[in-house]
C-alpha cells in the first residue's frame, strides 16, 4: 500500500508515543497507533512494517530528543566526565517523561544515521585528550546501561503508585524484624530517587576517570 495523505513518519512516533504513555509497551501496536490516527493498520505500512519497526522509530526520536536537551544546555568547556554526566542526565530525562519509557526505548534500532553521528564530536574530543578509544566507547555503553536499568527499577516502582504499601520502607521493615537494621535502612534509602542516581552516577564516572589515569 502506497502512502497515505497526511500521515507521515513523525505523525506515526507521535501517535505511536500517546499509546505507550495511555497504556505502556504491551499497548504499543500498529493497530492501536492506527486507530489513534483515525485510520486502519495497512495505511501505516509504508512507514512501519511491524511493532519492532514501530518500536525502532520511537526509539529514535526519543534518541533525538536526548541530544536536543544536551544541545540546549550550555556546557562549554566541559570534560568528558561532564559530557557523560550530561548524558545519563538527559536520557534518563527524556525516559522518565514516557510510561515504561526505559523498558520501551532501550535495545531499539536507531533508523537516523544523524542521530549516531551526534557522537562523533564527542569521541573525538574524548580520545584527543587522552581517553582510549576501547574506553570512550565502554563509557558510553557502561552510562547507558546504568540508566536504563535505574530507570526501569524507577518506573516500575513509580507504576505501583495504585498499591502504596506495596513498597512502603516502615512496612519492609515490619516485615523484616529488628535483627537486621542495615537491610531495613537500605529500604528507606530508596526512597528519594534523584539523590540516589546523582550518588550511583558519580561512583560509575570515579571508577571510570581511574581507568582513564591508568591509561586502560
Amino acid at each position: 500500500m502506497g502512502k497515505v495523505r497526511g500521515i507521515d513518519k513523525a505523525g506515526v512516533v507521535t501517535a505511536a508515543l500517546a499509546v505507550l504513555d495511555d497504556g505502556g509497551i504491551d499497548a504499543v501496536t500498529v493497530r492501536a497507533v492506527a486507530a489513534e490516527l483515525g485510520v486502519k493498520a495497512p495505511a501505516l505500512y509504508h512507514h512501519v512494517r511491524n511493532k519492532q519497526d514501530l518500536l525502532d522509530e520511537m526509539g529514535t526520536e526519543i534518541h533525538r530528543r536526548v541530544i536536543a536537551t544536551i544541545a540546549a544546555r550550555d556546557r562549554a568547556g566541559t570534560g568528558w566526565l561532564d559530557d557523560l554526566a550530561a548524558y545519563a542526565g538527559a536520557l534518563r530525562e527524556v525516559y522518565l517523561a514516557h510510561r515504561d519509557g526505559a523498558r520501551t526505548f532501550s535495545g531499539t534500532l536507531i533508523t537516523d544515521p544523524a542521530v549516531l553521528r551526534a557522537q562523533e564530536p564527542w569521541l573525538r574530543r574524548w580520545t584527543e585528550a587522552g581517553v582510549t578509544k576501547t574506553l570512550a566507547f565502554d563509557a558510553v555503553e557502561m552510562t547507558t546501561a546504568f540508566v536504563v536499568g535505574f530507570v526501569i527499577e524507577e518506573q516500575e516502582r513509580a507504576q505501583s503508585a495504585s498499591h502504596p504499601a506495596r513498597y512502603d520502607p516502615d512496612a519492609r521493615g515490619e516485615r523484616l524484624g529488628t535483627d537486621v537494621p542495615l537491610v531495613v535502612e537500605a529500604g528507606h534509602a530508596r526512597e528519594r530517587s534523584q539523590p540516589r542516581f546523582e550518588r550511583q552516577l558519580a561512583v560509575l564516572l570515579t571508577g571510570l576517570e581511574t581507568r582513564a589515569a591508568a591509561g586502560s
